[in-house]
C-alpha cells in the first residue's frame, strides 16, 4: 500500500481503507478459487492493483460515466478503478463464472455500490453503451476493437473521446499495426507514471472509434 499512497497521495480515507483491504480479500478468495497465480499473490499491489491504476493516471472518469471492464478476470482493472472513481458506474464481465463470483464478493465486501459484475463474453453483451471499455491481458487489439466498438456510446462527456483503453505489454507497435488503416491510437508508457522496473515495457493504449 505504501507504493499506492506514494503515487496517489490524494486518496480519501475510505479509498485508502478499501485499497488496503484488497490484500486480505484476495488472499482469502485465492485459497478457495485461484484467480491470481499463487506465486503472484505477494505481488498483488504492484502487478495487479497499481498496474490497473495506471489508467487513472491518463484519464479521470467523470461522475455518471459508464465504464465496461471486458474480461475482468478477478476484477482488474475494474475494482481498483471503481475505488478511485466512486461516482462512475463500472460493469465487469468475464466468461468464467468462478471469477465473477470473486468479483461480486470483493465488491460487496468493500461496499462498492458502483460495481456490477456478470458472467458474460463481450460478444454476448447487449443493451447499455459505455463511455469507455477497459481491458487488461485479454486479447490482441485487433480482436478487442471489434468486440468493444459496438459497445461505445455516441454521447461524449470527457475531454478524451469515448473509446477503448487497454493495458498492454511490450509488443504495442505490432498490435497497433494490425488495426484497420486509419485507426486512431495513443500510447502512454506506464514508466512515465510509475518508476518500478515491472512497468518498463508496459503501456496504456487508447483507441478512438
Amino acid at each position: 500500500m505504501d507504493r499506492i499512497r506514494h503515487y496517489f497521495p490524494d486518496l480519501t480515507p475510505l479509498q485508502d481503507q478499501q485499497l488496503a483491504e484488497l490484500d486480505s480479500l484476495y488472499r482469502d478468495w485465492n485459497q478457495k478459487i485461484n484467480v491470481i497465480s499463487r506465486k503472484d499473490i505477494d505481488n498483488l499491489y504492484l502487478h495487479h492493483v497499481l498496474h490497473s491504476m495506471a489508467i487513472a493516471k491518463m484519464i479521470s472518469f467523470k461522475p455518471g460515466a459508464k465504464v465496461l471492464d471486458l474480461g475482468t478476470g478477478g476484477g482488474f482493472p475494474g475494482i481498483p478503478l471503481a475505488i478511485m472513481f466512486p461516482e462512475t458506474e463500472f460493469v465487469l464481465i468475464d466468461g468464467i463464472r468462478k471469477k465473477i463470483k470473486v468479483v461480486n464478493e470483493v465488491a460487496e465486501a468493500l461496499n462498492l455500490k458502483n460495481v456490477k459484475a456478470f458472467q458474460q463474453r463481450a460478444e454476448e453483451r447487449k443493451g447499455a453503451h459505455f463511455d469507455f471499455v477497459v481491458t487488461r491481458a485479454v486479447a490482441l487489439l485487433e480482436k478487442l476493437v471489434p468486440w468493444s466498438e459496438r459497445l461505445i456510446a455516441d454521447k461524449q462527456q470527457h475531454g478524451l473521446p469515448n473509446g477503448l483503453i487497454a493495458l498492454k505489454g511490450g509488443r504495442v507497435k505490432e498490435e497497433i499495426a494490425g488495426l484497420p488503416k486509419g485507426s486512431y491510437t495513443e500510447v502512454y508508457p506506464i514508466s512515465d507514471f510509475f518508476e518500478e522496473d515491472f512497468f518498463v515495457e508496459k503501456s496504456v493504449v487508447y483507441v478512438q472509434y
